[in-house]
């Protein structure tokens, strides 16, 4: 049977509820002002990541983690290579990738350096140096040519490696893939380092038509062209030597995807997904997702018909010229 409370346990209760009604006031008020003075999310680090997870679904045997031979980057030594010795430049990169983040921020190791000559290592055969660059744009070379006996990489974690192809209908950002596709990247850092891209431009502009969807998917029974679904230019700068580009790593074209026509200096911009094209292209780099309404504007612009080797093109009537820039980081977005 219950018996009457006193007075003592009703304001012990009392004293119970208003303790319990403070905490949660606390709470909200903690909270509220947690989420006010934290830094937002960067919107393009998020899509980044997308950019990343989809290479990496595609990327199965590792296709992806390469570097140029007869190359040594110096910079900070992140782990000694006299310490640490791998089976392959692969398992060097790999292990220079395993100090990045899967969330955010940057990596702790962001280039690699391995001795894989046997002959001309010698004791230093198999060393894997990983190590931290002061500019990942711009990586410190120690030394190049037939004589050294290193292979070097370059890895970027996610929100890094992302340049500006500035254009006068607006500046798309570009992913760049220094893992996949390493001699492509060395030509663009060059031009970064240049500070010019004079003779850069845009020449060719076709729609995704009714062959593809605005997701850049095929419709079905649907031609695969014309128009091809891209923007087509040329890299090739005045005062900046290029050299054939050797076939590096080819993934399914896709939506976004950046690549090189044949060697280049030639290169495209894709609008849709090309299964089609059996992995025929090295891709270098991804235009992130939320600046390819920038590409669809361009493909819709004035272009008259040309053929080329009996393929139907579409040439546009006035070319324009393409600036590839260094962007300056600000909070929640990139800005040229």
């Amino acid at each position: 049977m219950g018996s009457k409370q006193t007075y003592l346990e009703i304001s012990r209760y009392g004293f119970l509820v208003l303790f319990s009604m403070g905490a949660i006031s606390c709470c909200m008020v903690y909270l509220c002002f947690s989420a006010l003075f934290r830094p937002p999310i960067s919107s393009t680090k998020f899509l980044d990541s997308r950019v990343s997870d989809d290479l990496k679904r595609e990327d199965t045997n590792g296709d992806c983690c390469r570097g140029i031979e007869h190359l040594e980057l110096w910079g900070d030594a992140v782990k000694w290579g006299s310490e640490f010795k791998v089976n392959s430049s692969k398992d060097c990169c790999l292990a220079c990738k395993g100090m990045c983040s899967d969330d955010s921020g940057p990596c702790l190791c962001d280039s690699w350096v391995f001795c894989g000559d046997k002959l001309a290592c010698g004791d230093q055969f198999g060393e894997c140096w990983l190590k931290k660059q002061k500019d990942t744009l711009e990586p410190e070379k120690r030394d190049s040519g037939d004589h050294v006996m290193w292979t070097s990489g370059v890895v970027f974690g996610r929100g890094e490696g992302i340049v500006g192809f500035e254009t006068q209908y607006g500046t798309f950002h570009v992913k760049l893939l220094p893992d996949c596709a390493p001699h492509s990247i060395s030509y663009i850092l060059e031009l970064l380092a240049s500070r010019h891209c004079v003779g850069c431009h845009f020449y060719r502009a076709e729609s995704r038509g009714k062959s593809w969807d605005p997701e850049g998917n095929h419709i079905e029974h649907a031609p695969y062209g014309p128009p091809f679904a891209l923007i087509q230019g040329t890299l090739g700068s005045y005062g900046t030597v290029f050299k054939d580009i050797p076939t590096e790593a080819c993934p399914t074209i896709r939506r976004g995807s950046v690549a090189w026509v044949d060697s280049g200096p030639e290169f495209f911009l894709s609008l849709a997904n090309h299964n089609e094209w059996n992995k025929a292209y090295t891709v270098f780099g991804f235009v992130l997702p939320e600046d390819m309404e920038i590409i669809e504007r361009i493909a819709q612009l004035p272009a008259k018909p040309e053929v080329w080797s009996n393929i139907n093109v579409a040439v546009l009537e006035n070319p324009f010229p393409l600036h590839v820039r260094r962007i300056k980081r600000s909070v929640g977005n990139l800005k040229p």
